[in-house]
């Protein structure tokens, strides 16, 4: 899950895996898998960082986990 911010300035989380496409001109619209789309403030490139950032803290978690 990524934390974004709505134009509004209200947060909202958002699951990376449901992202589909990221279409950005002054802000950023996601798409998502389900089909409803979402405005947010942060550049498709600060999205695509948390998004890796997301999954690698998921898989250094679980290579801890693993004997």
């Amino acid at each position: 899950m990524i934390i974004l911010t709505k134009i509004d300035g209200n947060k909202i989380t958002v699951n990376a895996d449901e992202i589909e496409t990221i279409e950005t001109s002054h802000d950023s619209i996601i798409s998502l898998k389900s089909g409803k789309k979402i405005l947010v403030k942060e550049s498709s490139q600060e999205i695509i960082a948390l998004v890796i950032e997301y999954r690698r803290k998921c898989y250094s978690k679980s290579d801890e986990i693993a004997p």
